[in-house]
């Protein structure tokens, strides 16, 4: 099984994440989207995949999201694509389907 982790290495949560992906055997594809963030318009894929709104991808404890209080879908990707702290991680991916890692067991649901 192929997966990539879009993956923090300071976050329990996604070294937590990654290592369930390793103990399932997948062959994981890690991004640290700090340094390669992903595009606005993978953004949009990966939440349309996942079946979440990019509200749902958020990361809500940072400064930068509550300026997104009362932002539409097409702000908060705006605001995610130039500053990616604000997307919530692990983000996770296999042929399945896409899952934050939070908690780290919801993406079992994927493997």
């Amino acid at each position: 099984m192929q997966a990539t982790i879009y993956h923090n290495p300071r976050c329990s949560k996604s070294r937590e994440a990654l290592a369930l992906l390793n103990e399932a055997g997948a062959q994981v594809r890690v991004i640290e989207y700090l340094k390669a963030p992903p595009t606005r318009d993978e953004l949009a894929r990966l939440y349309a995949k996942g079946a979440m709104t990019p509200r749902d991808g958020l990361r809500k404890a940072e400064d930068g999201a509550r300026a997104l209080k009362d932002a539409d879908d097409d702000a908060i990707l705006d605001a995610m694509a130039a500053d990616p702290i604000l997307i919530e991680r692990p983000l996770v991916e296999t042929d399945k389907g896409v899952r934050l890692g939070r908690p780290p067991e919801a993406i079992r649901e994927i493997l």
